[in-house]
């Protein structure tokens, strides 16, 4: 249960933050950096509900139970993991959270023609969102990977935003009308002559 009673409390004001386990840590921490960037992405992912009102509502309930499990995943990442740690006793992702990922994208790829050039991120303004939230995604999967080299981070945080990454580009070729609206990449097609070889 989370009570919070004042959102100032000042205890940030020397440029640390308390993790979950109580350590306090330099606000720029790996750790505090990449629950940050899925705090940014989750924002992104309200960005793109409250912009497109009148999405699919199957589509608006999968983006709100992603943005539940975004917080998951900041929850993860808050607390770091110990050696001796109980399964159930913290909150972790889990498996069936990456794989409701992987059925949505299954269903959605039915509907789609192969690609076959690269997608320039635009089409309907939810897809322009929904790419915006897929580059910040990538980042955060960056940032876990940075911190995952020297500290220990839950085994599915990775795995899950690899998976949301590739669902949200599913996604936004859906939002383009299952890829109709896609606008594609032409190498070298602004050019006004053609590149030298």
């Amino acid at each position: 249960m989370v009570f919070l009673s004042r959102i100032t409390t000042k205890t940030g004001d020397q440029g640390d933050t308390g993790l979950g386990d109580g350590t306090r840590v330099p606000k720029d921490d790996p750790r505090v950096t990449a629950y940050g960037t899925v705090d940014e992405l989750n924002s992104v992912l309200g960005l793109l509900l409250a912009s497109c009102p009148d999405l699919d509502p199957a589509i608006a309930g999968e983006l709100l139970r992603i943005q539940n499990d975004l917080f998951d995943v900041g929850a993860d990442l808050c607390m770091p993991p110990d050696e001796k740690e109980e399964p159930g006793t913290r909150l972790r992702v889990t498996p069936e959270q990456t794989k409701a990922l992987e059925d949505a994208m299954d269903r959605d790829q039915e509907k789609q023609k192969p690609l076959r050039s690269f997608i320039l991120p635009g089409g309907t303004p939810a897809s322009a969102w929904c790419h915006l939230a897929r580059t910040v995604c990538r980042r955060a999967e960056r940032d876990v990977v940075t911190l995952a080299r020297d500290e220990k981070v839950g085994s599915e945080v990775v795995v899950y935003l690899n998976r949301l990454s590739d669902y949200l580009f599913v996604l936004a070729r859906r939002l383009n009308g299952h890829g109709e609206h896609d606008v594609l990449w032409v190498p070298g097609g602004q050019r006004s002559s053609p590149p030298s070889s």
